[in-house]
């Protein structure tokens, strides 16, 4: 669909594989939604390393790039059947396994000196409800990890504080089928489900305001 450089942006951003794997998923979502148009804002896709640090790095530059007026991050969580809206995001990096620059930091702060934790600014109940009409597996998760995915998390929030206006969360996503049969003992969805689901998730964020604005919760 053809795309008018006036629309503003929606910054989606998916990593590359890691811990073994050849494929991530939240890389193949992000690349299929990546210049589509979604309620009038043209979707940018960008890929970030799975590095502490490097990450963000990555991340805030396409912050300044692009001046989104949303930006969802999306990561992998093999062994969660569903597709996961997080909540929090905390100031903690405690990596299980190593990155893909083998860093494994144990009980270090993503931000020194930042708060303990930010809440998400999407509407996550109303897009949980939207997804699940359309039969996507959906759960609202109140821990987005210790790894690089909440580093991201933690760190777009951050950077987002004095963005007036501009709102931003986080979405896990299981393995892909093709992942799952790899295996046999974790559940996984078709990546053409979770297109979808993210797709109807986008939508109903750009429709909605904040849950937290509604209910006058924390502030960031």
């Amino acid at each position: 669909m053809p795309t008018s450089p006036d629309l503003p942006t929606l910054l989606l951003t998916g990593f590359g594989p890691f811990g073994g794997h050849h494929a991530n998923p939240s890389q193949t979502v992000v690349r299929a939604l990546h210049g589509s148009v979604i309620d009038g804002h043209r979707v940018s896709a960008v890929e970030l390393p799975v590095v502490f640090g490097a990450a963000l790095t990555v991340l805030r530059q396409a912050l300044r790039r692009h001046r989104p007026a949303l930006v969802v991050c999306i990561g992998q969580a093999g062994g969660r059947a569903n597709i996961s809206l997080e909540r929090i995001a905390i100031n903690v990096d405690d990596a299980r396994i190593a990155d893909n620059a083998a860093a494994q930091p144990v009980d270090v702060p993503v931000i020194r000196g930042g708060p303990a934790a930010y809440f998400t600014s999407l509407p996550i109940k109303a897009m949980l409800q939207a997804m699940r009409a359309a039969d996507i597996p959906t759960e609202v998760s109140q821990s987005a990890g210790t790894f690089v995915c909440n580093h991201v998390f933690y760190g777009l929030m951050h950077a987002l504080r004095r963005r007036k206006g501009v709102r931003g969360g986080f979405i896990h996503i299981p393995f892909s089928s093709e992942q799952a049969a790899l295996h046999p003992s974790q559940p996984g969805l078709p990546v053409e489900t979770m297109i979808q689901g993210i797709r109807i998730g986008l939508h109903t964020a750009l429709q909605h305001t904040s849950d937290l604005a509604i209910t006058g919760g924390a502030e960031h």
